[in-house]
């Protein structure tokens, strides 16, 4: 995806864990991270408390919405996603990619991935890999002010 283009629709999900949203319930009234994840990936479990801490630190202005990636037919077990997620607290609604429609949407390709959208639903900042969650808090924070200075 460019920096600027509208949020894919969040159709075509295997499953929905925690509940399922569509791109209309995220738009308009906060930001969105939707953050890309496999059960197979080492920096996924490590960067997820951090992930966790923002969804919770910001839960008044920003949705959050995981997505797990599968990166082989091992990480297609339904059982093993649930008690990752489970295991490491991920509460926010986890759209299951089993055929990677969403992944082949976002054009993403890397796990872990953060994609931060404005209400509007334009992206404006996206980063993969373990590390940079400070340069992540940045850009989201500068998102997030944009709005709030919107509604003055």
């Amino acid at each position: 995806m460019k920096l600027r283009e509208q949020m894919p629709e969040l159709d075509g999900a295997a499953a929905w864990l925690n509940g399922e949203v569509k791109k209309e319930d995220l738009v308009g009234e906060k930001a969105t991270l939707i953050h890309f994840w496999s059960v197979s990936c080492g920096l996924c479990k490590e960067a997820m408390p951090d992930v966790n801490e923002l969804r919770d630190e910001y839960e008044d202005d920003l949705n959050v919405v995981a997505v797990h990636m599968p990166r082989s037919e091992n990480d297609l077990d339904m059982s093993v996603i649930e008690q990752m997620a489970i295991g490491h607290d991920i509460t926010q609604p986890i759209y299951v990619d089993s055929e990677h429609k969403l992944t082949d949407a976002f054009e993403n390709k890397y796990v872990p991935a953060y994609y931060v959208f404005d209400k509007e639903g334009k992206l404006r900042h996206f980063q993969a890999g373990g590390s940079g969650m400070d340069m992540l808090r940045k850009r989201l924070n500068r998102v997030l002010n944009e709005g709030n200075k919107q509604e003055v």
